[in-house]
């Protein structure tokens, strides 16, 4: 029997069997498209639609993918998103050409080489005591400009009644959060030698990604069926701490975090974390985890999807696991579909998976691959699978 959209998503989100594998892609900066690569797809499928950023942030180059585009690539899934505040909005349209985009956080991206964009200097480098968190010029969470068309959004798709609806506030989380305010070797070094300010600067994160994330679900928490949260934790090869730094540090604030939401919504949790973080998977469990992306297969013990599926395949639901490290960017429209196929046919199995690539559609991806990926779906998608 054929299922809408947000019947096979709400299917796989109940450990159920859906009609077909659920694709989760070009909604949020972590299952999007950059911009170069959705051009290119717009003109090979011939739809004439206009560039739009996602969170109206041209910097960060990702897409907002139009409808039309959406369908086509048979997305199950559409987002929900907030805003930086009017004023940092309109800061940013109207600054010199070419000088730094600065948010709300007071980060950013500068503009190198190239026309491309990167993480601009950390502003909190040199703070490393309590107090000095204290005197910093934090964002203003309440501020009503950045939650204002989120309730419209919405409502209007809940009227379409026709996708799974998924929560995508834009916070970076506590870890990637100060590792971008301080910079990443600084910040891993105070956890090392000063946890005491480390854990103070996670907790006061982790308080403002809580008044931020209350008013997000305030105006769409009751229609959400997923709520997209997350911390980059690993490499290609391990972890960026160790299991013990994450359990003392981190994991309290992220606990504190999904509990707050879930007292607030029935979504499910939406974990993006990359790399080999094979090691933590049953804290993610613990602490309330439902959803697991991006299942970065290039990366260590990520890449035995077998193991990973007879452990954990009923705990949690799997998203991503097509390869952005060396199939979809290099590899052919036949490779890829045969990766589809391998992965559909073990991640799905009794289903529990929804198809993403890892991480973002990179400019390095051909839009062939693109929609080679999403057709394989199509081809070997449905079940009882091939």
């Amino acid at each position: 029997m054929s299922m809408t959209s947000k019947e096979r998503v709400r299917a796989v989100l109940n450990h159920e069997v859906p009609d077909r594998v659920p694709i989760v892609l070009g909604i949020s900066n972590a299952t999007g498209i950059k911009m170069n690569t959705y051009r290119e797809i717009k003109k090979l499928v011939g739809i004439d639609a206009p560039d739009r950023s996602i969170y109206d942030w041209p910097e960060l180059n990702t897409a907002r993918v139009d409808e039309e585009t959406l369908q086509r690539l048979h997305v199950d899934v559409r987002g929900v998103l907030d805003l930086e505040p009017e004023s940092i909005r309109t800061r940013n349209k109207n600054r010199p050409a070419g000088s730094p985009y600065v948010d709300s956080w007071r980060t950013g991206q500068v503009k190198v080489e190239g026309g491309e964009w990167i993480i601009g200097p950390p502003p909190m480098r040199e703070i490393d005591t309590i107090a000095g968190l204290e005197d910093y010029a934090w964002p203003d969470p309440d501020d009503p400009t950045r939650y204002a068309h989120i309730r419209a959004e919405v409502e209007q798709l809940v009227k379409e009644d026709e996708y799974a609806i998924m929560g995508i506030p834009w916070l970076l989380f506590p870890f990637e959060r100060a590792m971008v305010m301080q910079g990443m070797d600084q910040f891993l070094l105070n956890m090392a030698m000063k946890p005491e300010f480390a854990r103070s600067l996670l907790v006061k994160l982790t308080d403002l990604c809580k008044r931020i994330m209350g008013h997000f679900l305030e105006e769409c928490g009751e229609h959400l069926d997923m709520i997209k949260i997350g911390d980059d934790l690993g490499t290609q090869e391990s972890l960026l701490i160790s299991p013990r730094m994450y359990r003392d540090l981190l994991k309290p604030c992220h606990a504190d975090l999904i509990s707050f939401i879930k007292e607030r919504t029935d979504a499910k949790i939406f974990f993006h974390t990359d790399g080999d973080v094979f090691n933590l998977i049953d804290d993610f469990i613990e602490i309330g985890v439902d959803v697991l992306n991006p299942i970065q297969t290039s990366a260590g013990k990520m890449s035995d999807l077998e193991a990973l599926k007879n452990r954990f395949g009923s705990k949690f639901v799997f998203c991503g696991a097509i390869d952005t490290h060396r199939i979809l960017p290099m590899g052919t429209a036949e490779e890829v579909d045969r990766e589809v196929k391998r992965v559909i046919q073990i991640l799905g199995r009794d289903g529990g998976y929804m198809l993403s690539g890892v991480h973002t559609i990179m400019n390095d991806v051909p839009a062939e691959n693109v929609l080679a990926m999403v057709d394989a779906v199509e081809k070997y998608g449905y079940y009882p699978l091939q």
